[in-house]
């Protein structure tokens, strides 16, 4: 039955002038299977990333995009040129890029994702047709304010692919409405899709000085009104245990069991000290996969801190306990290695203040409430940002991510693409075009 509820007002008219196609393109891309693989060594990670990639090389040209390319490790790269040669005072307009990742987390099922539009939200249980899947709005506080929203979700059993198909959507309607319209003014615009974002690995092939910006902006945030500048530090770390297997029937003074010992180390793994503990600026380990036999174990566990020496002190913390179950059992073998991932991004932007005042200038412009917040988490800028390409991240409109009750909300994704192409218009003030001319300190 068709809701009663009057439809939530759009943030502008130009977002609601966006709404209508950036819907359709989501829908489109959320339905192309783009899981990545933590196990593959290869770029992108899964073959089925560029099924959407040269989707997106072939709507890129059709809008009017030069340079547009798919390379060899997976990576889109196009340009949308300024108008203009040069500001009018004769000062070169600025490159400034935008970048989303095709990939869907491995966390949860992604294959033939069905979205389902729920128009006008009413505020109560959202039943989805596959698994029993439901959103609460009683354990969703965020669902429980959009009542009026145009809500997306998936068919229940897979994820939606918000994360970051909303935010490829959302760069993609900006740019077609900005190439339809020439007399809006805007700085040349590099655009980047990247792979493998969900796995760490998004940054990792990004060809920085081939993109040419002097600054970028990730589209993979979340709430409206988000600019996140500060993200965790992180690290990936892997304990392996090397026991003694022989049959049980026999195995008294020999069997070295390196299951029991693996449970040994989680269990010791202070409680406080895990995601579902923690918040706000707090740290956490956290064992996210455990394998193991008699003979052999693998403790899976990635650390996350805002302060390094505080990330260090984690990962000190894991080594010493691994330590001790090792001196109370010598036959076994056990190991610690720990793998820096991506950097905290807030000393490296802080160097080019003039990215985060373009976002605080169009999100404001936008007629949002500006949210400024540290990501429990990181995106491509973390690495990019260390790179030497300052990449600040703002919000899409999707919540729930990494799930099957993944949603997003119409309403804040029209915002977040309004909110992209007035990041175009933003550095054409005279003062950003200044200090996009005198660069900024290398990373």
């Amino acid at each position: 039955m068709a809701s009663t509820v009057p439809r939530a007002p759009f943030t502008s008219s130009l977002a609601e002038e966006l709404a209508p196609g950036l819907l359709e393109r989501f829908v489109r891309y959320a339905r192309v299977s783009t899981q990545s693989d933590r196990e593959a060594t290869t770029s992108p990670s899964t073959a089925r990333q560029l099924d959407l990639s040269r989707l997106l090389v072939d709507e890129l040209r059709e809008i009017g995009l030069d340079d547009v390319v798919l390379d060899d490790d997976g990576y889109v790269y196009a340009t949308l040129p300024a108008t203009t040669d040069a500001a009018p005072d004769g000062t070169p307009w600025p490159v400034v890029g935008l970048i989303s990742h095709v990939d869907t987390s491995p966390d949860a099922p992604g294959e033939g994702v069905e979205p389902l539009v729920h128009r006008a939200y009413d505020g109560t249980t959202i039943a989805l047709p596959k698994d029993g899947t439901v959103l609460d709005p009683e354990r969703m506080p965020e669902l429980s304010s959009r009542v009026g929203h145009d809500v997306v979700t998936s068919s229940g059993d897979t994820l939606l692919g918000a994360d970051d198909k909303a935010g490829v959507a959302e760069i993609v309607t900006a740019l077609a409405h900005l190439a339809a319209r020439p007399e809006l003014p805007r700085p040349t615009l590099r655009v980047c899709f990247t792979p493998d974002e969900e796995i760490g690995r998004g940054a990792h092939r990004f060809d920085v000085p081939g993109f040419g910006a002097v600054c970028a902006y990730t589209v993979d945030g979340s709430e409206p009104g988000e600019l996140q500048d500060e993200t965790f530090t992180a690290s990936e770390a892997v304990v392996t245990i090397e026991g003694h297997d022989v049959h049980p029937g026999f195995a008294t003074g020999k069997l070295v069991n390196a299951t029991r010992l693996a449970a040994r180390i989680v269990a010791a793994l202070p409680p406080e000290l895990t995601p579902e503990q923690t918040s706000g600026r707090d740290g956490f380990i956290h064992v996210y996969e455990t394998t193991a036999t008699a003979a052999r174990a693998e403790i899976r566990a990635i650390v996350r801190d805002f302060d390094d020496d505080l990330l260090a002190q984690h990962a000190d913390l894991l080594r010493s306990i691994v330590a001790e179950v090792a001196a109370d059992e010598p036959r076994a073998t056990l190991s610690v290695e720990v793998t820096p991932q991506y950097p905290n991004m807030r000393d490296h932007i802080a160097r080019f203040p003039a990215v985060v005042t373009a976002a605080e200038r169009a999100i404001e412009a936008e007629g949002l409430a500006l949210v400024r917040t540290a990501i429990r988490g990181g995106t491509d800028g973390s690495q990019l940002s260390a790179m030497g390409l300052p990449t600040p991240n703002v919000f899409t409109g999707g919540h729930e991510y990494h799930s099957v009750r993944e949603w997003a909300s119409l309403q804040e994704m029209a915002a977040a693409s309004a909110t992209v192409v007035r990041i175009a218009e933003a550095w054409t003030a005279p003062d950003l075009v200044a200090a996009a001319a005198a660069g900024h300190l290398p990373a």
